[in-house]
């Protein structure tokens, strides 16, 4: 086993381990993919103030997000297929989260189901929500995340309509992965992906088969999402999903000032600056760019998050400094479920964690709460 010191090296062996339609599945962007790239690039311009001769001791980094207790401010973001990285890979990401104390959220798009997390999990987690046309179906998607225990509901609202992601296209994408001699091939080199799947039963989007009117099968939901997506989706919308659900909301894809203040009078208590990671609208800000915007349109009347291009803990910091009151962690979570199953997760975390607390000492901050700009050199961000 390699000797594992920072997401990259996760990222490295999950390449390795994982069939190259789901590889690529995470890590990729729309297009030329430059909102993906700048999503990292635009966190390493950025450059911290060293302060030395100040009393590190007694540090935490316990903070809140929407009112939860959270060991650090850092949460799993929703991410499709992640059954796909590794088998029941919801199941295993939402295990190594509980156990650290940071909150898991599952996607609408996942393979193990809202049931299967509530069967192996002890706490509340949340769940994120993509508004269908059948709305039937999102009243009973609602249900079921209440019946759960969610103590969140995530509303992303930029997926209308579906960015074009050319790896996908060109690797024939699906769950499970089409048979084709070329997949085959490359599924035989991955021998720990395969083992592990034939040793569960949860390969289909567990979250839709066999609930939504007309999806009894995997053959039959790829024509049931290209044309559920609804392109109709507005603010009305999330006016009633916020009254069907009843709890806490989080809205997800807010890119500008304009809309960050629709999300305020939505009555959300949350919001998280995204583009998605890259993988919607090619050519737009990164997410920590768009970030101190949003922050300076609507001040403390909502929490805001940030989510996009997240690879340490540094960028940890780095986004709680411009106003970030939390983050969340797609891609650097999934190399290391894709890498070692439960046990990568919780390696990922642990490097988030010790990345966040030296840095916060280094710069003389022993309380990640009082984290702010003063932590920056004026002019790199």
């Amino acid at each position: 086993m390699p000797i594992i010191t920072n997401i990259e090296d996760l990222r490295v062996l999950a390449q390795q381990r994982v069939p190259r339609m789901f590889y690529d599945y995470a890590d990729s962007g729309s297009w030329t993919e430059s909102t993906y790239r700048a999503n990292s690039s635009d966190f390493a311009k950025m450059k911290f103030r060293q302060r030395v001769a100040v009393n590190m001791a007694n540090r935490t980094l316990k903070t809140t997000m929407i009112g939860q207790d959270v060991h650090m401010p850092v949460a799993i973001a929703p991410t499709g297929l992640t059954g796909m990285q590794h088998a029941d890979g919801e199941i295993l990401a939402a295990k190594a989260a509980e156990k650290f104390g940071i909150p898991f959220t599952l996607s609408t798009m996942s393979i193990c189901s809202i049931e299967d997390i509530a069967a192996h999990t002890s706490k509340p987690f949340w769940f994120q929500l993509y508004v269908m046309k059948d709305r039937a179906f999102i009243e009973r998607l609602i249900e079921r995340a209440r019946v759960a225990g969610c103590s969140a509901l995530v509303l992303t609202l930029d997926l209308q309509i579906l960015g074009q992601r050319h790896k996908d296209l060109k690797n024939g994408l699906s769950a499970p992965p089409k048979l084709t001699l070329a997949n085959i091939i490359n599924m035989m080199s991955k021998p720990r992906w395969c083992m592990g799947m034939l040793g569960t039963k949860r390969r289909g989007f567990g979250n839709i088969v066999g609930h939504a009117s007309d999806v009894s099968d995997m053959s039959s939901l790829s024509s049931w999402t290209s044309q559920q997506f609804d392109p109709l989706l507005s603010w009305k919308d999330v006016e009633w999903i916020k009254k069907c659900w009843g709890g806490k909301l989080i809205i997800k894809g807010i890119m500008d000032a304009e809309d960050a203040k629709l999300a305020v009078a939505s009555g959300a208590d949350a919001l998280i600056v995204s583009n998605h990671g890259g993988r919607q609208l090619d050519g737009a800000l990164s997410s920590i760019a768009a970030l101190p915007s949003i922050v300076d349109a609507v001040g403390d009347q909502i929490e805001v998050h940030m989510d996009g291009g997240i690879r340490s803990g540094q960028d940890v910091i780095k986004a709680l400094a411009l106003g970030a009151k939390g983050t969340y962690i797609g891609r650097s979570f999934l190399y290391g479920l894709g890498a070692m199953g439960e046990e990568g997760v919780t390696k990922c975390l642990e490097i988030i964690e010790r990345e966040l607390d030296l840095t916060m000492a280094f710069c003389g901050v022993t309380d990640v709460k009082n984290v702010d700009k003063k932590i920056l050199i004026p002019g790199t961000y």
